[in-house]
């Protein structure tokens, strides 16, 4: 509910704008004033500028305390035997109670009897708890046992004048429909239209040896329309045929991070819904914009509200869908056109979790806005544990006019024209259509050639998939400082 943040001045007075004069009293040794979001949020920048991330526990006790005194006393705490065991287990249980109790004597708590301020998470080492004083972070800085601090609830702001937009869901949200110019696209049987890029990559060729069927692929997003019944009822439609689509929420829409009611499956952005419609959406007879992968099946996570992991509720809500996807066999390919400019390191724990399932994440390299401009390859794209892509020009090597690129970029796809024109996809509403762009519509065509690829050989592992989706690009065997292994060839990856 980011919009209705922004409107309760009070409510903010109290969890996010906390003054200096209202640090509570702490020891001499700690006794450090509380660094304002500006002086925060530069520290961020620096690192980021510097080293392309940012990591809270290369900072300092007094920093993770003010970042935690601006987002409602609530500290995130990954914890385990070593930096690497992220995965709950006997052993990281008894370190878990230690670390609550740990917490619990310096901050004169009982958690047990105060379970409204702790949220222990079941499938990685991680917990949530409230934490008003600076020694209890300094403390678990000193702690081996301890992975890491984040201040759960922090939202970085660079620019004051972008409070609004993100807070009001503005990150890649609309609910626009645009008629598709008959130059945008060609028809095929039984009458669908195929967007202008999918013969670039030789996507409609593909589709004479894979079409996706048997696979299934998981849009980690905003939610699907309901609005929309060929993402619905009409799944199968046309040349679809034997698939299904499910729909899941994990996103809390509170501004009281211990509220536990998700606010259900269906997309209230418009995002999701054109992600999922680019991967999978049906060649039905409507004369409507076909998916790469038109026989795969769909699930639909609603974990954020818009395309940055920014609030609390979003951070755990994408961790959350992450863990319920790597625990499903049936489910091959995630894509993830959402970030952040710097780590989230429950998301990444629950990446890892998902990963070591087999599953091959897709993520976007990154849309500028005015808020991520100044960032390189966005997180989760750039962990080695994700497929990194970013969107370019049609027709030449040049990325598109708000996509990022970099090192980290593993695959491209062609989705802006010369005109202008980005990719056709469905609408929010019944039977409409729109365009979409950036590395976002990169990275869910991405995950659809990923399903053809895999649907034709069911057999195989991500790694031997993923080297094929290689092997099949315009670069390889080399790899392109900013656009990695270059254009896919959808045909040459299926054949």
């Amino acid at each position: 509910m980011k919009k209705l943040l922004l409107g309760l001045v009070a409510i903010l007075a109290i969890t996010s704008c906390s003054k200096d004069e209202e640090v509570p009293a702490q020891s001499n040794d700690l006794q450090t004033k509380l660094l304002s979001k500006q002086e925060i949020n530069a520290k961020i920048k620096e690192s980021v500028d510097n080293t392309g991330d940012f990591d809270w526990m290369s900072t300092d006790a007094n920093t993770i305390w003010s970042a935690v005194k601006h987002g409602n006393d609530l500290l995130t705490i990954g914890y385990g035997t070593s930096k690497d065991q992220f995965q709950r287990n006997s052993s990281s249980d008894n370190i878990k109670n230690d670390i609550i109790e740990l917490v619990g004597d310096i901050e004169n708590t009982n958690f047990s009897k105060k379970s409204a301020d702790l949220y222990v998470d079941e499938s990685i080492n991680v917990i949530d708890i409230k934490v008003a004083k600076k020694e209890t972070i300094a403390a678990l800085l000193k702690d081996a046992r301890v992975r890491y601090l984040e201040p759960a609830s922090y939202s970085l702001d660079l620019n004051e004048d972008n409070t609004q937009a993100r807070s009001s869901g503005g990150f890649g949200c609309g609910y626009n429909t645009q008629s598709i110019g008959s130059s945008d696209y060609r028809t095929v049987a039984p009458g669908a239209r195929v967007p202008w890029n999918f013969d670039i990559h030789n996507i409609p060729s593909a589709w004479n040896y894979s079409t996706g069927r048997g696979i299934t692929v998981a849009v980690i997003d905003t939610g699907l329309s309901s609005e929309q019944k060929w993402m619905n009822q009409y799944f199968n439609d046309g040349y679809s045929s034997g698939r299904r689509v499910q729909k899941y929420g994990t996103y809390v829409d509170s501004i009281w991070p211990w509220s536990s009611n998700t606010d259900g499956n269906n997309d209230k952005c418009g995002h999701g819904t054109s992600m999922a419609s680019a991967a999978t959406a049906p060649r039905n007879n409507d004369n409507l914009p076909v998916g790469v992968a038109y026989n795969a099946n769909l699930v639909s996570y609603r974990a954020v509200a818009n395309v940055l992991i920014d609030d609390y509720h979003e951070k755990r809500g994408v961790a959350n869908a992450l863990k319920a996807l790597g625990n499903r066999s049936d489910v091959k390919v995630i894509s993830m056109s959402i970030g952040y400019p710097f780590s989230i390191s429950r998301v990444k724990d629950a990446i890892r979790y998902a990963h070591n399932r087999g599953k091959m994440i897709v993520a976007a390299g990154g849309t500028s806005t005015s808020f991520t401009n100044w960032v390189g390859v966005i997180f989760p794209a750039n962990m080695s544990e994700t497929v990194a892509v970013t969107g370019i020009k049609e027709g030449r090597y040049k990325r598109c006019s708000n996509c990022h690129s970099g090192s980290k970029i593993d695959f491209t796809i062609e989705m802006e024209r010369g005109s202008g024109k980005n990719v056709p996809v469905l609408g929010y509403y019944n039977k409409s259509t729109n365009y979409v762009g950036g590395s976002s519509v990169a990275t869910a065509t991405t995950a659809g050639i990923a399903a053809l690829v895999w649907s034709k050989n069911p057999t195989w592992s991500r790694a031997q998939v993923l080297n094929k989706m290689k092997r099949a690009s315009e670069f390889y065997p080399n790899k392109n400082s900013e656009y990695g292994y270059g254009n896919i060839d959808a045909l040459k990856a299926v054949k």
